[in-house]
């Protein structure tokens, strides 16, 4: 389970970004490949109350680094398609993964251009992204960086549900040691696959299946997005434990679920094993998304009992 706890941590640290028409993909590259370093908050409103975490960023030639602020004992790293997360003490997992190549879809959000405005005494401009006609987030993006210095997400009511915001931001920094790529690729390789016993669906409440994985351990996970929210489905070969959750029951069975700035995880049991989903969803999107992914099942007590005694 130290395999997905590290992959949780790392999609729970790095910010997310959004993925939606011609426009959007310029800025969000443009902000991909910003040199700079910055301290961000993000607060979350959740049905389990309050979420926040304040975060040092340094992202230099397509390398973003992730760290708390107010501990070093949890870094992520991620570029050029490998990722690391290094605790303390040391390295705690650490890939190389290959992007599949998928045909884009027409995209479901449109891009309003809303205002320029000043960020940190700093020129910038902001956008609001809509989909049915409904805003589901705000982003706006430093003039002379390209970054993206605010990203303020809504759930369908208008309410606001994370908000992200660069507090300090440097526009020059030094360059940061290069991830190994060779040996992460050694240590834990990763890239798509075609997952023959999945049970996934292509798509799922608007989120198109955009590649699955798995690793030499037999941990299999799938990434999905509309456009802007994305999640991560895992399966694993035994239940998933998440420290900290409440019981959530949903029209789709029962569920354990767990938030953190920026991320939702919930997890259920399997005949099979159990699975995890890792999100920046917002909550009025949860219900509708796992109903569509295979539902809990009790495995019953003699394959509980054997997977307590074997794994």
């Amino acid at each position: 389970m130290r395999r997905l706890a590290a992959l949780v941590g790392l999609l729970t640290l790095v910010p997310a970004t959004a993925a939606s028409g011609a426009e959007l993909d310029e800025l969000l590259t443009r902000s991909n490949e910003a040199t700079y370093s910055a301290e961000q908050t993000i607060s979350c409103s959740t049905p389990d109350g309050v979420r926040d975490a304040v975060v040092r960023i340094t992202q230099t030639e397509g390398e973003l680094r992730v760290s708390s602020s107010v501990t070093d004992e949890v870094e992520v790293a991620a570029g050029g398609g490998t990722w690391s997360v290094r605790s303390g003490d040391g390295l705690v997992a650490e890939a190389a993964v290959d992007a599949g190549e998928k045909e884009k879809t027409v995209p479901l959000y449109t891009v309003e251009e809303e205002e320029a405005v000043e960020y940190l005494g700093r020129a910038a401009m902001s956008y609001l992204l809509i989909r049915d006609g409904e805003p589901r987030g705000e982003l706006t993006f430093d003039n002379e960086t390209g970054a993206l210095v605010e990203a303020i997400t809504f759930t369908l009511d208008d309410e606001i549900y994370c908000e992200r915001r660069f507090t300090s931001i440097e526009a020059e920094v030094g360059t940061v040691s290069a991830l190994d790529t060779e040996a992460a690729t050694e240590a834990s390789g990763t890239s798509p696959v075609v997952i023959e016993t999945s049970e996934l669906p292509e798509e799922v409440s608007g989120f198109e299946l955009l590649d699955q994985y798995e690793d030499e351990d037999g941990l299999r996970f799938s990434y999905y997005t509309d456009g802007f929210f994305s999640f991560a489905v895992f399966e694993t070969d035994t239940p998933v434990e998440l420290p900290e959750a409440v019981s959530v029951d949903l029209q789709s069975g029962h569920y354990a679920r767990a938030f953190a700035a920026g991320q939702v995880t919930y997890v259920w049991e399997t005949v099979g094993g159990g699975m995890a989903l890792v999100g920046d969803l917002p909550p009025d999107l949860h219900e509708a998304v796992l109903a569509e992914l295979p539902h809990p099942q009790d495995p019953g007590f003699f394959r509980r009992w054997w997977r307590n005694l074997f794994g």
